[in-house]
């Protein structure tokens, strides 16, 4: 499957990035100069790159346009027809003027899984507003119930937007593809960043429209469920997820307060609930007696769902993630840029497609040739983009 994948920052990056590693040719199209926006990103640059960039745009190979000159426009035109798979993320209220506009290039391809990327989508009242990860994460009300209570909402401190964004993409176009194989068809795949956030707090909305009170920031403490937040034991934080009446009674057992387990007021959750602040208070203070290690062993035997929280540098020496393999050293670059393994594990792909991110335009010249143009015309637009052709051999 060919990706022609015109995106800049990182949703679209992301959503390529994925398909690449499941097997697709990305041909990453990008502007003279500077090419994609996360290519600047920083610091920090290791390696001469961007560490943002360099985590996904990995797999991918990079051609460099002018798409407002004619020429430009023209081969990219070509691309997208020779292409099954079309990715951007342009400012809707821009498309037609680029002629890249979903009516204008299925009219040339029928065939082609057009997936737009966005902010807003691609209609309404404020589809041609710019979207970042951090404006959707504030108007889907994400932001409105991250936070220390009493304080100030608080952006999950992430591209969780942008990442998860891209993840839904490359799932629609792997669905599409599907249908493209077996029919012929083409399909229009609309994403956007507040979409993607609005069903990140499906739950939440939910239980607001469901009667329950508007809910701000508070330190992780309002699940649904009651006890499911962090607390402080004597060396450091940890999080406790209780998420039976089962698991509570464990819970107990484990912390001496076999009293509270035999109230019948809070035998289901609905009672925890209503009498959490004081149920807290008592885990608390027994909590805060015993370092994470100790209490980790202890609820790892008795069932109870446990985990220290971990700062970064604790995170990528963490045993699990290094059994799985969960970070992958950029090739070329002596370890000091690594990118995320894709949240997926193929039984029949047991090595992960890991090829180093592709140098602005490294690619442009061959996958001109591929195209067909002449060599007098790949000159011509690799000079127009400030590219040198590369000398033929003598014979």
């Amino acid at each position: 499957m060919r990706i022609t994948d015109l995106s800049t920052s990182y949703a679209g990056p992301t959503a390529s990035m994925y398909l690449a590693d499941l097997g697709a040719d990305v041909i990453k199209v990008e502007r003279p100069g500077s090419g994609d926006d996360a290519r600047a990103w920083g610091p920090p640059f290791a390696d001469g790159a961007s560490a943002w960039f360099a985590s996904a745009n990995r797999n991918k190979r990079s051609v460099c346009l002018d798409i407002r000159s004619p020429a430009g426009r023209k081969v990219l035109a070509r691309l997208i027809d020779a292409s099954d798979v079309f990715v951007q993320n342009t400012n809707p209220a821009k498309l037609v003027e680029l002629g890249i506009d979903p009516k204008s290039v299925l009219a040339r391809n029928p065939r082609l899984i057009y997936c737009a990327l966005s902010g807003f989508g691609l209609d309404g009242p404020d589809a041609h507003l710019p979207g970042y990860d951090l404006v959707a994460q504030a108007r889907s009300g994400l932001m409105s119930v991250t936070g220390e209570e009493g304080r100030s909402p608080q952006r999950v401190s992430t591209a969780l937007s942008d990442i998860v964004t891209g993840i839904c993409a490359a799932l629609a176009v792997s669905a599409a593809a599907v249908r493209q194989a077996s029919t012929g068809q083409g399909e229009v795949i609309d994403v956007s960043l507040l979409d993607t956030d609005l069903a990140l707090m499906a739950p939440r909305i939910a239980a607001f429209h469901a009667g329950e009170p508007e809910p701000r920031p508070s330190g992780g403490t309002d699940s649904v469920l009651a006890v499911y937040q962090p607390f402080q034991a004597a060396d450091g934080s940890m999080v406790i997820a209780v998420g039976n009446d089962r698991m509570w009674t464990r819970l107990c057992a484990v912390l001496g307060l076999a009293e509270l387990a035999a109230d019948p007021a809070l035998s289901g959750n609905a009672g925890r609930r209503q009498h959490r602040p004081e149920i807290t208070a008592r885990i608390a203070e027994v909590v805060k007696t015993k370092p994470v290690a100790e209490w980790l062993t202890t609820f790892e035997g008795a069932g109870v769902p446990a985990a220290p929280v971990q700062t970064l540098s604790k995170v990528v020496s963490d045993p699990q993630v290094q059994a799985r393999r969960g970070l992958l050293p950029v090739p070329g670059s002596d370890g000091s840029l690594i990118t995320v393994h894709p949240p997926f594990r193929l039984a029949s792909n047991p090595e992960p497609r890991n090829e180093r991110f592709p140098e602005l335009g490294a690619d442009t010249e061959s996958v001109l040739a591929g195209l067909g143009f002449p060599r007098a015309e790949i000159e011509s637009i690799l000079l127009e983009v400030g590219l040198v052709a590369k000398e033929k051999p003598h014979v």
